[in-house]
């Protein structure tokens, strides 16, 4: 496992690449609106998760809790994704 700051720094530089996956693809595209809000997810998601790690919930094993964690990362990345594609 690695360690909250490198986690972190994962996710920051994850969600500044799709933000700005969203940009160009409002730019080369004609959703301006979607963009907008695909943006405003991208940065909630990122919160949403620094948040997480900085707290963890209390009585579950870390490993077990950051695991979670990860596949929900995975998760929410792969659909916001596959928003910016379509």
């Amino acid at each position: 496992m690695a360690n909250k700051r490198e986690l972190k720094r994962n996710i920051n530089l994850v969600c500044e690449e799709l933000i700005a996956e969203c940009i160009a693809a409002s730019l080369y595209g004609n959703k301006h609106d979607t963009a907008n809000s695909l943006i405003y997810s991208t940065v909630k998601m990122q919160d949403d998760f620094i948040r997480r790690i900085s707290h963890p919930e209390p009585g579950m094993p870390a490993a077990k809790y950051y695991k979670k964690l990860r596949e929900d990362l995975v998760a929410q990345i792969c659909d916001i994704v596959d928003q910016i594609n379509n």
